[in-house]
């Protein structure tokens, strides 16, 4: 138990939360949560709960991040992503190269001509500077963006469709992460669905049979997150195409992932690129910004210009508009598209899908050496595996990779070292499977940076 003295000659909560020693824990923690945790632990001491006195601010750091690590959440931090899923929508999506990312922020540190036109003194459309780069890139006639490609498509269904119907094929009525559910979507954008076709085959017939007076939009949504195989038929886009110009109803396609170029150049199977679907003559292609195209989270939309005006003349657009922050970083990422050969360069999802075989097992063989010294009672092996894209691109496509697998007899320590792993800073998490932790190697970069941190691992 305390003595009366030492509880009584307690230093104040705001010349501990301000001292230098504890800087880093508020930039991390924050202001309250800090000040919080030392009131718990000065109560402690003054209930006499606590098994040993803290006397000088170290203790406090020590005890205030145990606190604070049991009780309060460590908000947005950075994390290593060893699960083998390079596009983790858990972990944010695409990482953002480093260099682009400063380019874009330091534009967002100043007033910047966002809705003005410096050609012409007046006021201008926010999107302008990105439509100019995504017309250029793809041959649009016209785009507009929005925060995700989720509010993409209920724009869409909501300016062309509005109480009318909707055709859509039964194996196309997809659910996307968090259980949202297309049929959904369409409803609260004011739509009637009509399913054409069965799960397994849709044929064009299908969609000339269900054509009404009340019918605004022919939809066809790429199976971004599964695959349909065996006795199957779909009807193509330029099907699709035909039947919408000889029937004067519009057509629009969302794509999901939304490849600029590609991606067979990566090492993954062709995706559909947006400007190939305008090609053929779709009215409207919708698809996401932090996926296949490596940029933050947006919703893109390209089209002709009649249809964009009137998705930009839409009230919802105001609710669905993106920030300053996103235009600059979307504007430097298509940037970077303007020059194929330095792309990888400046995108860097491009260059986690491109990691060679060499330089993933030279990771795991440092991994590997220093977990050996760390954990002696594990089994630790360096493993062929494959990662996969993620974020629903591409659920076929898997890819060559190289992983740590640790293995123990008991189950619980394998759990234990699991949630070691998740409390290290920055965070490791990796990916559990069967009796086994794997650490995807594509995931692990810096390395440096990566053994740095697994030598604070206790377990």
């Amino acid at each position: 138990m305390n003595s009366p003295n030492e509880i009584c000659s307690l230093p104040s909560v705001d010349s501990i939360v301000r001292s230098t020693q504890f800087q880093s824990i508020v930039e991390q923690w924050g202001f309250h949560a800090t000040t919080d945790a030392i009131r718990a632990i000065q109560a402690q001491i003054r209930e006499a709960q606590t098994s040993s006195v803290v006397r000088s601010i170290e203790d406090y750091q020590t005890s205030v991040l145990e606190w604070l690590h049991k009780h309060c959440d460590r908000g947005y931090a950075r994390v290593f992503n060893l699960t083998g899923t390079v596009i983790h929508t858990n972990l944010g999506r695409v990482v953002l190269d480093s260099d682009l990312l400063h380019r874009a922020i330091k534009r967002c540190q100043n007033p910047l001509a966002l809705e003005y036109d410096l050609k012409t003194g007046r006021r201008d459309q926010r999107e302008n500077i990105v439509k100019s780069r995504l017309c250029r890139l793809t041959n649009a006639e016209s785009a507009v963006v929005v925060n995700n490609n989720a509010a993409a498509l209920v724009l869409l269904l909501n300016t062309l469709a509005l109480n009318k119907e909707v055709l859509v094929s039964r194996g196309e009525l997809i659910e996307i992460g968090g259980s949202f559910r297309l049929p959904e979507l369409m409803l609260r954008a004011g739509c009637h669905l009509v399913e054409v076709g069965t799960t397994n085959r849709t044929r064009l017939n299908d969609y000339k049979q269900a054509i009404t007076t009340n019918t605004g939009l022919l939809l066809k949504v790429h199976k971004s997150n599964y695959a349909i195989k065996g006795f199957t038929e779909e009807t193509t886009e330029q099907e699709l195409v035909s039947l919408a110009h000889s029937t004067g109803i519009p057509f629009a396609v969302d794509l999901g992932s939304g490849a600029l170029v590609n991606t067979e150049r990566f090492g993954l199977r062709y995706e559909q690129q947006p400007q190939i679907s305008l090609k053929w003559g779709c009215d409207v292609v919708t698809f996401s910004g932090d996926k296949l195209l490596g940029g933050p989270q947006a919703g893109i939309l390209l089209g002709s210009k009649r249809i964009c005006q009137a998705l930009n003349t839409n009230p919802l657009k105001r609710a669905l508009r993106v920030d300053k922050i996103t235009l600059a970083i979307l504007d430097e990422t298509l940037r970077a598209y303007e020059d194929p050969h330095t792309l990888a360069t400046h995108v860097k999802l491009f260059r986690e899908l491109s990691v060679s075989e060499r330089i993933l097992r030279h990771r795991g063989s440092l991994v590997q050496q220093l977990l050996a010294n760390l954990l002696p009672d594990f089994s630790i092996t360096i493993e062929q595996t494959e990662s996969q894209v993620g974020s629903g691109a591409q659920p076929e496509q898997n890819l060559p990779s190289v992983a740590i697998a640790l293995a123990h007899s008991r189950e619980k320590t394998i759990q234990k070292l699991e949630e070691s792993f998740r409390q290290l800073e920055p965070a490791i998490i990796g990916r559990r499977y069967k009796t086994k932790l794997y650490l995807d190697m594509r995931g692990a970069d810096p390395i440096d940076v990566l053994l740095n941190t697994l030598k604070h691992l206790s377990c």
